[in-house]
């Protein structure tokens, strides 16, 4: 069996980059004859993510078959260029076209080598500019979404949306449903992606512009299962399947190792775990809004007294808003000046307040009992994976979204907020105590239904699962051209 070598590259943002990783090791699992390289685009504007980064450069791959290459760095855009983050990630994205194509051209003369021809290109949703250096080179390339399959089909919806709605209107203004293909239900303009809320800046631009080269790739691959969105996929193949390339649903790709292996905060992280380590089973409510994740001082107050209110023992990552837009939250050096007064005190062994975690290793945790989530879609399938409810708190990106799926599609989370607008809306504190209520000690048909599901996307990867017929599906397309 001749061997051969795809190539991946994704955006510079944990969301996208761990994900994408995570795949390339499913194929090199997959089929021995395939090896990958992940080509690395730096952010040092990041310093979380950079560490990450450099993790990655520095780490051996145990079977030879997954190798990492650092690209040259590229100018970055600077602060007058862009206003939204997805506007500065482009626009980074976009000047490191040159240090990829001449990646991609090394990688090709290397054809005749033991690790044989390129088969294949992943790029992930905002990585399109490559689509053209991959057209060029003559390779097949397949775009890699990170996101579920509703966004997706939020995102092949969108120049239509677009070309629909007057360039005048404002959709924050607006009550109006929209009926959306992949949805059984109409779809509330309160749940869009924040994006939409701010048409006028140049993320909304940026989102447009992505969604219109999607179709240009040979393939889609949606980390996501056929069990668990099964009514959107199957919009998408009888629906789209003449103008949208093959959809693969292999999913759900989680990385069961987290931050726990590379970031700094060794000390944090084993204090957090010890703690956990003397709670009882499922007892604990665990509170996260992700690694690009903060709220204001003022909504930072009422979630706290609603934990008071609540009664069950927290976990609660805090983080503060970051000072530069090219820039993620912090962890904050004193955490006590934004909390009222006494509740450090007042929850002393009844609950942890931390900055950035590792949030795959406490959801896996026997002490934790429900997440508070961001929505973030890594976040809701390693929750799914590990058996842990969720309460759906959205903040940014599609997360409005995939809270509206969770509840109203699927039932399988509880709703704390679905409509949370940072600055602009305020969740007060007896809804939060409300909402940890609900999900520690009621709604048992939510908790049952998420308990199967959890089942499922273990069963997706066994021989005759659905995301493991699809991965071999798509892994003997690509051997196909040798």
């Amino acid at each position: 069996m001749k061997r051969a070598k795809v190539v991946f590259i994704s955006t510079p943002a944990l969301g996208n980059i761990v994900p994408i990783i995570e795949f390339a090791k499913l194929f090199t699992q997959k089929d021995k004859n395939l090896s990958a390289t992940i080509l690395l685009i730096n952010i040092p504007q990041r310093p979380l993510v950079q560490s990450y980064i450099d993790s990655l450069t520095t780490t051996t791959n145990a079977t030879g078959n997954i190798h990492f290459l650092s690209l040259p760095v590229a100018d970055p855009p600077s602060l007058d260029q862009f206003e939204a983050t997805i506007g500065f990630l482009s626009l980074l994205i976009q000047n490191h076209t040159l240090q990829v194509k001449n990646a991609l051209i090394d990688l090709i003369s290397d054809s005749d080598s033991d690790s044989g021809q390129v088969v294949g290109f992943f790029i992930d949703m905002f990585c399109t500019s490559f689509i053209d250096v991959a057209k060029e080179l003559n390779i097949p390339c397949y775009l890699y979404f990170a996101s579920p399959a509703t966004f997706f089909s939020f995102m092949l919806h969108l120049p239509i949306l677009d070309a629909q709605v007057s360039t005048n209107i404002e959709f924050k203004d607006s009550s109006t449903d929209f009926n959306m293909l992949g949805f059984s239900n109409p779809v509330p303009v309160k749940c869009f992606p924040s994006f939409m809320l701010k048409r006028h800046i140049d993320g909304y631009s940026w989102f447009l512009h992505h969604a219109r080269r999607y179709k240009e790739t040979k393939g889609i691959i949606v980390n996501t299962f056929q069990e668990l969105e099964p009514f959107c996929l199957n919009s998408l193949v009888h629906t789209t399947s003449h103008v949208v390339p093959p959809i693969y649903p292999i999913g759900p790709v989680v990385d069961h190792n987290g931050p726990a292996q590379w970031h700094q905060d060794s000390w944090g992280h084993e204090n957090v775990m010890k703690w956990l380590d003397n709670q009882e089973p499922s007892s604990v409510i665990f509170l996260s809004f992700g690694s690009m994740g903060s709220l204001k001082d003022s909504q930072v107050k009422e979630i706290a007294k609603g934990l008071e209110k609540a009664g069950h023992p927290f976990l609660w990552a805090i983080r503060e808003a970051p000072k530069d837009k090219r820039e993620l939250p912090n962890d904050y050096t004193n955490v006590e000046e934004i909390l009222p007064n006494g509740f450090l005190e007042s929850t002393k062994g009844k609950g942890l307040v931390c900055g950035l975690v590792p949030q795959v290793t406490i959801l896996a945790h026997k002490a934790i009992g429900g997440f508070v989530s961001h929505c973030g879609w890594n976040s809701i399938l390693e929750s799914l994976y590990y058996g842990v409810p969720i309460g759906t708190w959205p903040i940014y990106a599609e997360q409005h979204l995939n809270a509206f799926e969770l509840v109203k599609e699927l039932d399988l989370a509880v709703e704390i907020t679905m409509d949370y607008r940072d600055g602009t809306t305020l969740v007060s504190s007896e809804e939060v105590a409300k909402g940890v209520k609900k999900l520690m000690d009621g709604d048992d048909e939510v908790r049952q239904k998420f308990k199967k599901m959890s089942e499922k996307c273990k069963d997706v990867w066994k021989e005759n699962g659905s995301s493991s017929y699809f991965l071999g599906h798509l892994i003997d397309e690509l051997m196909a051209v040798i």
